[in-house]
């Protein structure tokens, strides 16, 4: 069997008494009401740092390259007819103003990209869309230098680029809106680096 050694404890080198001794005595249970689970507020904020009024001035200058870019759209107004009824009442109240093109291009530039007190969004939206608008006169001033025929082959390009043109006027113009709209800066290929390099 295996032996336990027991421990001896002499009265010298006990130092331990009775009162030394934790007393035993029984606790009454207390009770704690349980804590009541936190509600949980969410709090949804729509920060957006550009304030209203530039987002409307910025979707409002792209509306400067989209009116002028109608015309390049009139083969596809030709061939489908109810598009055409929906550009036709806003064409006509902008053809309304004589020389609205030339006065909204100048006001864009001089009013607002040339003037500080507007805030950097603005100006360099203002900039880009004037821009565009000054990119989308270069292939009018090409047609009528070259003047194609009005049949064959060289028409048919004609056409093809007239359509690729509105089409990626309208996206431009589609994309900034909803960019402007949301305080987002829009950048357009080629036209966002040109615009950034006269402000």
């Amino acid at each position: 069997m295996a032996s336990i050694r027991l421990l001896r404890l002499s009265p010298t080198t006990s130092h331990l008494t009775l009162r030394s001794l934790p007393s035993l005595r029984p606790v009454k249970p207390t009770c704690t009401p349980s804590p009541q689970p936190r509600k949980l507020t969410i709090t949804r904020m729509s920060y957006n740092p550009t304030p209203a009024p530039d987002r409307l001035i910025s979707a409002v200058a792209y509306t400067l390259p989209f009116f002028n870019s109608l015309q390049y759209g009139r083969f596809l107004f030709h061939q489908y007819p109810p598009l055409a009824s929906l550009i036709n009442p806003l064409l006509s109240l902008y053809r309304s103003v004589p020389y609205a093109s030339f006065v909204a291009f100048f006001a864009l530039y001089l009013g607002v990209v040339r003037n500080p007190s507007f805030s950097h969004y603005v100006r360099f939206n203002s900039m880009q869309a004037v821009t565009l608008d000054v990119l989308l006169v270069l292939p009018v001033l090409l047609q009528r230098v070259l003047s194609p025929a009005r049949a064959g082959f060289w028409f048919k390009v004609m056409v093809w680029f007239h359509n690729v043109l509105f089409a990626f006027a309208v996206l431009c113009f589609v994309y900034s809106v909803a960019c402007c709209v949301l305080g987002r800066t829009p950048y357009l290929p080629f036209v966002a680096d040109a615009a950034g390099r006269q402000i």
